[in-house]
């Protein structure tokens, strides 16, 4: 298929390099509780423990190494330079294997200024009460969107998505909005849709097309048959 891919991924594309899942069985969230470390207000009445959280996220993802899925997108990207890659993953995994990115749920290798809004490059340990490198409020937060704060460059992402031929879904619950949405907003525009995930979800009778199977195998395969190979 020739024209321009919209490709969303989610946390089902970076299982393979090590780094947990959200809503799985054994899924982040099965761990930890939402309010205590993924809000505004848990930040606000522990910053401490989502210091801690994101920390210990931040540590792990700077171990991690890009996965076969990774590569086989940034190839796509490299031979289709069409192809827009939007991510739930605060990783920076698609950039290590050499894709360009929409980071729509923000950056653990990134801090942000509650007070001025300022982004700066994160160290691998942040604390309780660090200045902001502008401002120079202590107000440094992990630069990621929380439960009940609006995803980063939506507007830019829509503008991608309602421009595209097709619309590719991998590694994500479709259970999440906004971008739960996408595939809703591509069968209204009348552009193709893919999905890849291990398994079927509750979104796949939304897809045009469902193909299950380990990120590191299912990507590659469909990347390949697009490249023609």
């Amino acid at each position: 298929m020739d024209g321009k891919i919209v490709i969303l991924t989610g946390a089902g594309i970076s299982a393979e390099s090590g780094l947990g899942t959200f809503r799985d069985k054994d899924g982040i969230w099965t761990k930890h509780s939402i309010e205590d470390v993924a809000t505004p207000e848990a930040f606000a009445r522990d910053p401490a423990r989502v210091q801690a959280f994101y920390n210990a996220r931040r540590a792990q993802a700077a171990e991690a190494t890009p996965n076969a899925a990774h590569v086989a997108l940034a190839e796509l990207q490299a031979a289709r330079p069409d192809t827009v890659i939007v991510t739930q993953n605060v990783d920076g995994l698609h950039e290590a294997a050499g894709a360009k990115v929409i980071h729509m749920h923000g950056e653990l290798s990134r801090a942000l200024c509650a007070a001025c809004r300022h982004r700066w490059d994160a160290p691998l340990e942040m604390r309780v009460g660090e200045t902001c490198l502008l401002c120079g409020a202590p107000e440094a937060r992990p630069d990621i969107v929380w439960f009940g704060e609006m995803p980063y460059h939506m507007e830019e992402i829509l503008d991608h998505l309602l421009d595209a031929d097709l619309f590719v879904a991998i590694g994500t619950s479709g259970l999440v909005y906004p971008a739960a949405g996408f595939v809703e907003e591509a069968r209204i525009a009348g552009i193709d849709t893919v999905e890849i995930n291990l398994e079927a979800t509750e979104a796949s009778a939304l897809f045009d097309r469902t193909v299950t199977g380990p990120a590191s195998e299912a990507v590659p395969a469909w990347v390949k048959g697009m490249l023609g190979r």
